[in-house]
């Protein structure tokens, strides 16, 4: 490799924004929370039924709590189970001032409603910000308690250092639980956001004008180099599997390799915005425990 090879791959390099960077000073700062409140309340992770995709999940969440020195305990329900008995479960931890927060994995068989029992959980133990009611304080730019990825890519666009007073956002996708969160929190801190979805009839002419671009959609590199302003920051949340000769690979929304020879900062898959979800998690569980006390909860 030549030198001028070399000083481009470290130019390229230092575009990628590092979420497990990002991961560990945030749990830092959690860790030192609950060393100052030795008796803080403990995570339960709710699994119903059986689920590699849960099980990964599970484990990234419960090292981060390990991290962050909270307490985590993993529920197993069997995929049996009925409605009735998981909310009766859930209200019953909504009860129980041991319990710090309520984690209701996904996806759960489909005779389970996911969101009456996330409705279930009480706002002020949704560390996962899936509640209507912590998904509606967003509107009201009460953005502590936002769901997690939605949160995770907007730390990450502050991670860049741009100011997001003004900035010019596309957010490409929709959803429910990280789209329209995402766009919400974007415009509670001053950025001009534009969200595009399947109906969008030119999501290049949007995204090619952007200051940022999140993507959100599950698309393997639906965005391409061709699609991005010079300079602009990408933060890419999609995960996808898809199969190589070398055997299947994840890969985002993004066509990273094209696309950070462009942008001025890229978030990589994986890497990227995962590790970063799971921090905001344990960060959520500190609010959680603020407000619990504040509302008279806790000693």
């Amino acid at each position: 490799m030549t030198r001028s090879d070399t000083q481009k791959k470290t130019f390229r390099d230092t575009r990628l924004i590092d979420g497990t960077a990002v991961k560990a000073r945030i749990l830092s700062e959690v860790q030192e929370y609950t060393l100052a409140h030795p008796k803080i309340g403990r995570l339960v992770s709710l699994s119903i039924g059986d689920s590699n995709e849960v099980a990964v999940y599970v484990r990234n969440q419960a090292r981060g709590a390990a991290a962050a020195g909270l307490p985590f305990e993993q529920k197993f329900l069997p995929a049996q189970i009925r409605q009735e008995e998981c909310k009766a479960l859930i209200l019953e931890m909504n009860d129980d001032p041991s319990v710090l927060g309520i984690i209701l994995q996904r996806p759960v068989p489909d005779h389970i409603n996911v969101r009456s029992l996330q409705s279930a959980i009480h706002p002020l133990k949704d560390i996962e910000g899936m509640n209507p009611a912590s998904i509606g304080n967003i509107v009201y730019s009460d953005v502590a308690l936002a769901p997690c990825t939605a949160a995770a890519s907007v730390e990450l666009i502050k991670e860049t250092g741009l100011n997001l007073k003004g900035l010019e956002v596309v957010m490409v996708g929709h959803s429910e639980i990280v789209g329209k969160p995402a766009a919400m929190m974007l415009m509670a801190e001053g950025a001009t956001v534009t969200v595009c979805h399947h109906m969008t009839r030119s999501v290049a002419m949007h995204s090619r004008r952007a200051d940022v671009v999140v993507v959100a959609v599950g698309k393997p590199h639906l965005i391409g180099a061709d699609m991005i302003k010079p300079g602009a920051a990408v933060i890419d949340i999609g995960i996808n599997q898809i199969d190589t000769p070398e055997g299947v690979k994840i890969v985002g929304d993004v066509d990273t390799d094209a696309v950070k020879e462009i942008a001025g900062w890229i978030t990589p898959v994986p890497g990227g915005v995962g590790p970063v979800t799971v921090a905001i998690l344990m960060r959520n569980a500190v609010v959680a425990h603020k407000r619990q006390i504040a509302a008279g909860w806790l000693d």
